[in-house]
């Protein structure tokens, strides 16, 4: 039989350890509790930062023109005004701009995933002279802003011969120069850096030539990369605005950033048929987006994983 004296004594030393394991939970609880509601007000200012633009812009885009400068302004229409996105359709010439920027934007995404991704592959596993000192100088041009360049990539355009099919108003000389991203040739290069370099030594040891390596070993392989650079190429070029707007000097080879901003007039601007246009403009961006999330998610995941 225990002695009763005993079980006090061995209650009255652990009652002390289990005080301060209890208040230790409570203090890890509330320690939790903080952080991740500190977490979701940190989320909550970054989600009005992304979204709270695009709903001012949204809400103009269903008011007539007149309403947008009542006060106190309101956020909410009362009654949703679609005249602004068929004054759109069919009094301009959006869905030509559309078209050319879709030709535009995909032309310019396809050919930078091509060049960048053989010329990442030649800087990571080809050998050849001088090959430090040319993959400095492709970097270094990222410390060239874009409106220095538009004028000599304008003469050089627009001085090209006529049987090129290049220049001004056409899709070529819109498109060549924009293609050959250096930030992707960097991006295809790091990542091909990390895959095993036995996987290549191997096939050439088996007699595979560097195409065969590139294509069906290397290639597979650089999914997560492709991904990323694409969502990056396609978004970046179908906002752009700058190059268009210089090579581009008739209405129906505008694309729908510079045919959004023509529709400023000098004196008098509609405003809800700007913002109806820049919503439309906005929906392929997003809809390509949330359709290549998952993908986008898993690439970046795959480049953390192997790092």
């Amino acid at each position: 039989m225990a002695d009763p004296g005993l079980t006090v004594e061995a209650a009255a030393d652990t009652s002390p350890h289990a005080s301060e394991y209890s208040r230790a939970a409570r203090r890890n609880r509330f320690f939790r509790l903080g952080k991740g509601l500190a977490a979701y007000i940190v989320l909550a200012v970054f989600a009005v930062i992304a979204i709270g633009p695009f709903l001012y812009l949204l809400s103009p885009s269903f008011r007539k023109s007149y309403e947008l400068f009542s006060y106190p302004p309101q956020w909410i229409p009362k009654t949703f005004y679609t005249g602004n996105f068929a004054t759109i359709l069919h009094e301009t010439s959006y869905l030509r701009w559309g078209l050319n920027t879709a030709i535009f934007t995909v032309s310019v995404t396809l050919i930078t995933l091509v060049i960048d991704t053989l010329a990442g592959y030649a800087f990571a596993r080809l050998r050849f002279p001088g090959k430090t000192v040319l993959f400095a100088l492709v970097l270094a041009t990222l410390m060239i802003p874009t409106a220095v360049l538009i004028a000599p990539l304008y003469i050089m355009i627009s001085h090209l011969p006529g049987w090129t099919h290049s220049g001004v108003n056409t899709f070529p000389g819109m498109i060549l120069p924009m293609v050959a991203s250096p930030l992707g040739v960097f991006m295809m290069r790091q990542f091909i850096s990390t895959l095993p370099e036995a996987l290549v030594e191997a096939a050439r040891l088996d007699g595979a030539s560097e195409w065969q390596i590139f294509r069906k070993i290397v290639l597979p392989l650089m999914k997560p990369a492709i991904v990323v650079l694409g969502i990056f190429t396609f978004m970046f070029q179908w906002v752009n605005f700058l190059w268009p707007l210089v090579i581009t000097t008739t209405d129906d080879m505008k694309t729908l950033t510079v045919g959004v901003a023509s529709l400023q007039g000098q004196f008098v601007t509609n405003w809800g048929v700007i913002s109806a246009a820049a919503v439309m403009t906005m929906v392929p961006v997003i809809i390509i987006f949330l359709v290549f999330q998952r993908w986008f998610v898993q690439a970046s995941m795959a480049g953390a994983l192997k790092q």
